[in-house]
Formats: structure tokens, C-alpha cells, sequence
């Protein structure tokens, strides 16, 4: 689950157009819906996933969405598991997972990447807590992530705590950390290709529905590229834009 707002659009109060997504674990948009404001994608949670077959599926999101209903939701309706991100604004569960011993609890993965002037360590402990206040959680996360700007040596620690509904036995740390880190990559990677590749918040489409629905081809675009292989959406617009029967050929449509 994403929240992205187009900041080049305009609603008649002056805020800007908010839209919050389900995406696959490759980029590809399942759904969207557009809410007045970030704080109204609580509400959008479940009208949104409705109507897709969640059955085995590992549902992650941010911290807003942490919501005890959504838990039920996910579990006891769509038969699905989350990852759910703790902050303050939970702040007794924030501070029940923060103060665990996770001084006691083995490091279970690690991760380093560099790219983009930044070398990043991850690292991930998981525990089993039971009796957890949140439905159906069953282990807590703690991620910490250092890092380094490479031109200037300048290091970051962050610490990121999170409850799953997955057990044990049901998921490895390197499950977890895979599917926690593909959560920001997709969130990252979308917001990038949008806004950079296509423009999204300089875009001068800002009245009405006119920024969703263009939202929605940009979408299309996106996950017709991706199913087609590419990993490079400029690169594979630059292709299709040489022939015009190629995007057609792209969508089944010749």
C-alpha cells in the first residue's frame, strides 16, 4: 500500500490531489482511489482492497495505516498476513516493541547495497511476542538501517520497528527483510519513474478528475512495460514512441 500526492494538481480547496495505490511486488498497480487528504487513506484501506483476491498475500504498509481494523480486515476476511509499521502515532505499541530486549535477540539478516552516492546496511531481529495488543500479530521487527553518503562520509542510523501477522515457521528473517525492503524500493521506485520519467508533479492536468485519470494511464503504462520486461521505463517509452503500432502491439490490441 502507497499514498502519493501530485503536487501539481490542485483540488477547488486549494489541496492537492492525493491518491493512495495497491501495487504487486514488481511495480504493477492493482487498484487506486483518489482521498481528500493523506490522513483519508485510513478510510480508502479497505474499499480499496475489497475487491481483490488476497488470499496467501503479504500485505505491507506505512505507519498511518497501522490500524487494528485493518489487521482484522486482512486476516479474518481476505485470509491475507500484514507487515504493519509502527510510529508515534501508536505510541504505547510503538514503545512496548521499542523497549524490547532486542539487545538479547540475534541479528537474523543483513543487507548491503550501494547505489545512487549511498552505501546502506540493513539489518533485521525478529521475535515471537506473545500476547501482542494488535489482532493477530505474532512476532516484532526491528530494522535498523545505517547509512552513507558517499561523497561526504556522512552516516544516518534509523530504527524501524513493525508487528507481522506471519509466524515463525511461516516466513525466515530473510523473508521479512526481503519483503520490508522491496516495501520502500516500490515506494521509491514508483514515485521516482512518475515524477521523473513522466512528470507527474509538473504535469499541467489539474482540474477535476482529469489528474487521476491521468494518473491511471501513467499506471498502465508503467505495468504494460514492466510485464513486457522492462526494467528501464524510459528507455522502454523511448522504444514504443519510434513505431506507433508498437504500444499496441504492447496492450494485445494488433
Amino acid at each position: 500500500m502507497d499514498g502519493k500526492s501530485l503536487r501539481g494538481a490542485l483540488r477547488a480547496d486549494g489541496r492537492c490531489v492525493h491518491l493512495i495505490s495497491a501495487l504487486r511486488d514488481d511495480g504493477i498497480v492493482l487498484a487506486q482511489r483518489e482521498v481528500d487528504t493523506k490522513h483519508n487513506e485510513i478510510t480508502a484501506f479497505r474499499p480499496l482492497l475489497e475487491s481483490l483476491d488476497l488470499t496467501g498475500a503479504v500485505v505491507t504498509f506505512d505507519a498511518l495505516l497501522t490500524q487494528t481494523g485493518h489487521a482484522r480486515f486482512l486476516v479474518e476476511e481476505k485470509k491475507a498476513h500484514y507487515i504493519a509499521v509502527l510510529k508515534a502515532n501508536r505510541p504505547s505499541l510503538h514503545a512496548l516493541v521499542k523497549d524490547l530486549p532486542w539487545k538479547e535477540v540475534p541479528l537474523m539478516d543483513r543487507t548491503r547495497t550501494a547505489a545512487h552516492g549511498r552505501d546502506e546496511i540493513r539489518r533485521l531481529k525478529a521475535v515471537t511476542v506473545p500476547g501482542l495488543p494488535f489482532p493477530h500479530a505474532d512476532q516484532a521487527l526491528q530494522i535498523v538501517r545505517r547509512r552513507r553518503t558517499m561523497r561526504t562520509g556522512k552516516v544516518t542510523i534509523e530504527r524501524v520497528y513493525a508487528l507481522t501477522s506471519l509466524r515463525a515457521h511461516e516466513a525466515t528473517p530473510a523473508d521479512l527483510a526481503e519483503r520490508v525492503r522491496g516495501h520502500w524500493a516500490i515506494e521509491n521506485r514508483e514515485h521516482h519513474v512518475r515524477d521523473v520519467t513522466f512528470g507527474e508533479d509538473a504535469s499541467r492536468v489539474r482540474t477535476g478528475s482529469a489528474p487521476r485519470a491521468m494518473a491511471s494511464l501513467r499506471n498502465l503504462a508503467i505495468g504494460t512495460l514492466r510485464l513486457a520486461g522492462w526494467t528501464n521505463i524510459a528507455e522502454g517509452l523511448r522504444h514504443h514512441g519510434r513505431n506507433m503500432t508498437r504500444p499496441l502491439t504492447a496492450l494485445g490490441l494488433t
